[in-house]
């Protein structure tokens, strides 16, 4: 499970509250979300990673949306938008017609998504990055202070991202991504637990 703040937490149950009777859609790791013109998502559990196809066709990562953060198509003006669970996924789907008559909600909603926004120019900062390994470093701090689980050795990220994911998150290649993966583990500033997870292990634990 991903770390939640007590402000997440607190959402989170005006949000149970508010659609305690609207069932959950639970999505397996690798799914793909449908997107709808009038609907949001809102992830209960999980995490989704939210990309687009380039005209290359390459796969360009555009962030992630963890515990209470929302995506989907009227957030975005991109056409081929796309939105992927890393892990196994309980989400919220709600049509536009009710967050504009909970005011609550609403409100909320802006919460989360100026906390997405901020994730995003947190993502373009780090473009700017000479360095890749700078780059690395800084993308998984973000993961992990914004995600992250605390665990003994540091911050655990249950997340199923892959080398490739990394990569097109910080306009780089796969392998220079492995070998700037595997210095960091030299280093001890990076570990694997036991289920092959990231533990970035020099941050402060909560």
């Amino acid at each position: 499970m991903v770390y939640a703040s007590s402000g997440q937490q607190g959402f989170r149950s005006a949000l149970e509250d508010t659609y305690q009777r609207r069932d959950l859609v639970h999505l397996s790791a690798g799914s793909r979300v449908p997107l709808l013109r009038n609907s949001l998502w809102l992830v209960a559990r999980g995490m989704v990673k939210l990309s687009c196809i380039t005209e290359q066709g390459d796969d360009l990562v555009l962030g992630l949306a963890g515990p209470n953060e929302p995506f989907g198509a009227p957030l975005t003006n991109l056409d081929l938008y796309e939105a992927t669970t890393l892990c196994d996924s309980d989400l919220l789907c709600i049509p536009l017609d009710e967050v504009e008559e909970t005011p609550h909600i609403a409100r909320s909603l802006v919460t989360a998504m100026a906390s997405r926004m901020r994730q995003s120019e947190a993502l373009i900062a780090l473009l700017g990055l000479r360095r890749v390994e700078e780059r690395v470093r800084g993308f998984l701090e973000l993961l992990a202070q914004e995600y992250g689980q605390p665990c003994e050795q540091g911050l655990r990220l249950n997340l199923r991202l892959t080398h490739q994911d990394i990569a097109a998150a910080l306009s780089t290649t796969r392998v220079t991504v492995t070998r700037v993966l595997g210095m960091l583990r030299e280093e001890g500033w990076l570990q694997l637990d036991g289920q092959r997870q990231l533990v970035v292990s020099h941050l402060p634990r909560d």
